[in-house]
């Protein structure tokens, strides 16, 4: 056991061994589920919560542990953050937004909610499609954030791009601020997706 805990790459393997086990077990204690479009949409929404769970746990991250602790890090250790940490986790992060983005909007499309939420509940009554379509756009825009103006200007910043000393500081201020704009979005956003599923 220890040894498979030692590992990252065996862990996450053994999760998904479980997962899988888990799942048939449940086909099989129910009689099956049919390959249909109700099995997609949970398929689709799973991935959607697990990978929506990598971007905000991320971006909390970034704004409630990184940041705040940057300026009491010493001088000649901050490289381990900026050269080794922070490139992992914004590889994460952004690809972790573009799952959630897309597998929200597959999940929207096969429930057959994706028009109405994308105009906001016009036309449709509102409800519950106003709030999941809340929900989807400020998604959107925090997917922005994160692939055009956060990670270009994290690029700057942490010299995996080159540009002059003066840009680097102005680029790290841009995509901290960015980044707080996200956490500012995020609880709104996560209370119009719980209130869409759980209020109407």
């Amino acid at each position: 056991m220890i040894s498979i805990l030692q590992s990252l790459s065996r862990t996450i393997h053994y999760s998904i061994l479980l997962a899988v086990l888990l799942f048939i077990g449940l086909y099989f204690s129910s009689g099956g589920f049919a390959l249909d479009q109700y099995f997609f949409s949970w398929l689709f929404r799973y991935m959607h919560v697990l990978s929506g769970i990598m971007w905000i746990g991320l971006l909390w991250y970034l704004n409630f542990v990184q940041i705040p602790s940057m300026p009491n890090i010493p001088d000649d250790q901050k490289p381990a953050i900026s050269k080794i940490i922070a490139p992992k986790v914004l590889f994460w992060f952004r690809w972790a937004a573009l799952v959630t983005i897309l597998t929200g909007l597959i999940v929207a499309y096969l429930n057959g909610y994706l028009h109405q939420a994308m105009t906001l509940g016009i036309g449709s009554g509102g409800g519950k499609n106003t709030a999941i379509g809340i929900g989807m756009w400020l998604g959107l825009i925090m997917a922005y954030n994160v692939w055009f103006i956060i990670w270009p200007n994290q690029k700057k910043a942490l010299g995996i791009v080159e540009c002059s000393t003066e840009e680097k500081p102005i680029a790290a201020k841009k995509a901290m601020l960015t980044s707080r704009i996200n956490t500012l979005l995020s609880i709104p956003m996560l209370l119009t997706m719980v209130a869409a599923q759980n209020l109407y």
